[in-house]
């Protein structure tokens, strides 16, 4: 059995109403072509700040009108609390996205940071719990670890915040927690580490590593690393993160609930290895790659040295088991990654 076909058992036999807030976004319009073709009903919500119209081009193209007439969509922010409450009217489960990601942007504007993160994701979880939806899943993010030096990450030791993005999403996790003991609300909070795949943004400032150095290779341009390369990440693919969110969700174990998992694979990977397995896919097809080196410069302010994932947690509680590894999954995006730049 595939892990698309391992999800759809696990669903309810009758379709579910799901709200997927950031849906034009690169994890949230995958959510959406996902569910889609699993047939359930989704309600979208995105301003496009950092989402794309192309996106949700691609997903109905992708599913077909049938399943394209399931989905509903509202163009509105988060930071506005009558948008979130109308969105969650009639939701079964909400996997919220919205967000404004990157540990740099949020160095240079913390305010327009909180106001998307913190009283965005506030407004969303009042909505939720107004509309008593069953399960809100939200997307944390490995930030939350900050100094703290052990390896691999386990979720329950965290260190302090090396940046106003990761403080941000630690107070997610601190109010949702609270709206569990308080209201009786679950939810579960996914700890993303670097995920990268289809619909990834190679474009802008805080484009993440992946697209960003497909484009700069394609294009023979020249491609950065902070430090010295051994700076390393547990890169984490696409496909896992949607069975993440869907095994969150529904699972009916009794300790899934109200609780943060971490969403990686368990792997290391330098950024120079992952320089290195960029480049040998792409060099078939792109020549002056051959040769090609990166441009060292120096280390991030707000970055951390070393990440890697302990799954055993989502695991255990979730059944969440990842079918993709970094060499599995650039293989499986590189050719996205390509024809998307020649758009």
């Amino acid at each position: 059995m595939s892990a698309f076909d391992a999800l759809k058992a696990q669903l309810p036999a009758a379709p579910r109403t799901w709200l997927v807030t950031g849906v034009a976004g690169f994890i949230g319009s995958n959510l959406l072509e996902a569910l889609l073709q699993l047939d359930q009903r989704v309600v979208g919500l995105d301003n496009f700040a950092t989402g794309h119209q192309r996106n949700l081009d691609q997903v109905q193209a992708s599913v077909g009108a049938e399943r394209w007439a399931r989905f509903s969509f509202t163009r509105g922010d988060i930071r506005d609390p009558e948008t979130c409450q109308a969105a969650c009217q009639g939701v079964d489960y909400v996997l919220h996205q919205a967000a404004l990601g990157s540990v740099p942007r949020s160095l240079e504007d913390p305010l327009t940071t909180h106001a998307s993160n913190n009283t965005g994701f506030l407004n969303m979880l009042v909505a939720a719990r107004d509309a008593q939806v069953k399960r809100f899943v939200y997307a944390a993010s490995s930030s939350t670890y900050g100094d703290h030096p052990g390896l691999p990450k386990v979720e329950d030791v965290i260190g302090k915040p090396l940046s106003p993005y990761a403080v941000t999403k630690l107070v997610n996790e601190l109010y949702a927690d609270v709206f569990g003991r308080c209201y009786g609300m679950q939810s579960i909070g996914l700890r993303y580490f670097n995920i990268f795949g289809r619909r990834q943004d190679p474009n802008g400032a805080y484009a993440a590593v992946v697209p960003k150095w497909v484009s700069s290779m394609v294009h023979n341009e020249p491609v950065y690393i902070n430090g010295d390369g051994e700076t390393s990440r547990d890169f984490c693919y696409i496909d896992n993160v949607i069975q993440a969110n869907l095994l969150a969700a529904t699972s009916t174990h009794a300790e899934a609930a109200n609780q943060v998992y971490n969403v990686a694979v368990g792997d290391r990977t330098t950024l120079n290895q992952l320089f290195e397995a960029i480049r040998m896919l792409l060099a078939p097809k792109f020549p002056h790659l051959a040769d090609f080196k990166p441009v060292y410069r120096d280390f991030r302010a707000g970055d951390v040295r070393h990440s890697l994932a302990d799954i055993a947690k989502a695991h255990t509680r979730l059944g969440y088991q990842p079918t993709h590894r970094i060499g599995e999954g650039l293989a499986e995006a590189m050719d996205w990654y390509v024809a998307d730049l020649a758009r």
